[in-house]
């Protein structure tokens, strides 16, 4: 079964009680979801592996530790996802950048594909998929499908905040896929929102409402 770590770190926890405020305006809202993505990715690359290559500084040579020749990639599932991206990359500056559109039938809450675009060489790479929030699961298990059919292998999955439903169905559909979590909430309700939550990280990001 797949790890579920939910960060504790104090800066985390408090910039997402920052966000989920009604009076944080879009600007705010959007840059520390950028600031919260970029401290999880610290925590998400921790198990990365390192090998040793000799330098030489300016005083003399030396032994030096560096990421083992892995290949990265960020894919944020459209269109939340993208207030993820610039966070992520601050980390890990070289890595390429897919994208999954999928949104959620009104009627039905089922995930609904209508882009996909990835890295020709995404197989090789270990895969973040990034979207703020982790609800019924349905998106994230179907972008996950989507990438195991393109071959790959290496695959973790961040969000901001997580319903006990959505990581559920996420750790049967996919068992071994890391989940990293800033916050995990109470459950959804009726209308397959979280609560607490934040509302729709969508629309705040963009500021669409």
């Amino acid at each position: 079964m797949s790890r579920v770590i939910v960060m504790e770190h104090p800066l985390i926890q408090h910039k997402i009680g920052y966000i989920r405020r009604c009076e944080t305006g879009t600007k705010d809202f959007r840059q520390t979801i950028s600031e919260i993505a970029m401290l999880i990715c610290y925590e998400a690359t921790r198990d990365l592996p390192l090998s040793e290559v000799e330098i030489e500084t300016p005083i003399c040579k030396t032994t030096v530790k560096e990421l083992k020749g892995k290949k990265m990639a960020i894919v944020p599932i459209l269109r939340a996802g993208l207030g993820m991206v610039d966070g992520m990359l601050s980390m890990i500056p070289a890595a390429k950048i897919g994208h999954i559109g999928l949104y959620r039938d009104p009627v039905t809450y089922k995930p609904v594909e209508y882009y996909c675009k990835l890295p020709a060489d995404c197989d090789e790479r270990e895969v973040f998929v990034v979207d703020p929030m982790l609800a019924t699961g349905g998106s994230c298990v179907a972008a996950i499908d989507m990438l195991k059919a393109k071959g790959c292998k290496n695959i973790h999955f961040m969000c901001i905040i997580a319903a006990p439903e959505g990581v559920k169905a996420l750790q049967e559909a996919h068992p071994d896929v890391d989940i990293y979590i800033g916050a995990l909430d109470e459950k959804l309700n009726d209308h397959n929102y979280i609560v607490p939550g934040l509302g729709d990280a969508g629309d705040r990001i963009f500021g669409t409402k």
